[in-house]
């Protein structure tokens, strides 16, 4: 049985530790039919998530996140098989003990792009990173409708509103020097987002880590994670993009923007990093390409240019 999580503090108790949850996983794959499977936990992510022997994955959602697992499960039945990408396949959605939920899904084949990418040759990294391009656009073509008693927000105004109300604290309370923090205001203030802009189904992490490729073939091979999916501007998804995927390459953000069948203000993106749920510049200084400048201006030309 796995204990309630309901408080930061009793997530910081149960969750990272795999002598609790690893029993209630056990349990729970008895009771899905998966008695014996061996279990392997992911060491990535902030929810317990287990291999289940060769075929199975099985996403649990403690109950400080139950709404996680129910948007993640309407999200995947959506997709399945609707992507040029393959997405996880759902086996079973439900509720266990102390209000924890679950998802048993298939196991997508490859390798996390993320840690074969420095293995993957020039020419194939170009390619890659337009078959994600196709693939993003894939995603924001589909209707969202039927996702939108699940999936917020539900004003993308107000949405902004609000995440721009906290850039500033945000960043702050994350360590950015002050220098960069006196600037977010100023500068957001300069950027016209979209007032009412097509709304599209967003992964809102698409990052290498969220895609999987054959190391034999340097394909890609499958897209996973959607428990923090929303509905709004399609630009919102290319902040991770810029981050995560083209990391500040020379060449890659305008392959992948060619191959999604859109180009994107730079400034745009750099304002919807600042007001993304979760925005962190300092991790982003210390990870990507250090801009030419120490403006802002010249920060969303080094990581979200396509020139």
């Amino acid at each position: 049985m796995l204990p309630e999580v309901n408080t930061d503090e009793e997530w910081d108790a149960v969750v990272p530790d795999d002598a609790i949850v690893r029993p209630g996983a056990a349990d729970l794959c008895s009771r899905l039919g998966l008695a014996g499977a061996p279990l392997t936990r992911y060491s990535e992510g902030s929810q317990p998530v287990y291999a289940v022997g060769a075929d199975h994955v099985l996403k649990l959602y403690p109950g400080a996140a139950a709404a996680d697992g129910v948007r993640e499960g309407h999200v995947l039945g959506h997709l399945a098989g609707r992507l040029p990408l393959r997405t996880p396949e759902v086996h079973g959605i439900g509720t266990y003990a102390h209000g924890w939920r679950y998802v048993l899904m298939s196991r997508l084949p490859g390798e996390d792009l993320a840690v074969a990418w420095p293995r993957i040759p020039a020419a194939d990294r170009a390619r890659l990173v337009a078959e994600a391009g196709e693939a993003l656009a894939a995603l924001h073509a589909l209707d969202p409708a039927p996702l939108a008693p699940h999936l917020g927000p539900g004003d993308w105004q107000e949405f902004l509103a609000r995440q721009r109300a906290g850039a500033v604290e945000r960043q702050r309370s994350r360590g950015l020097p002050e220098e960069w923090v006196a600037r977010i205001p100023a500068f957001l203030d300069t950027v016209a987002l979209p007032a009412g802009p097509r709304r599209v189904l967003l992964h809102t992490e698409f990052m290498r880590q969220h895609l999987l490729v054959d190391p034999r073939t340097w394909r890609l091979t499958g897209l996973f994670d959607f428990e923090p999916a929303m509905i709004g501007d399609p630009a919102y998804d290319l902040v991770a993009v810029g981050l995560f995927v083209t990391r500040g390459e020379p060449g890659l953000m305008a392959r992948f923007q060619k191959a999604y069948g859109h180009a994107f203000d730079p400034r745009q993106l750099l304002a919807y990093a600042l007001l993304h749920v979760y925005s962190n510049f300092t991790w982003y200084f210390r990870e990507l390409p250090a801009p030419a400048e120490q403006t802002w201006d010249s920060v969303a030309e080094a990581w979200f240019s396509a020139g």
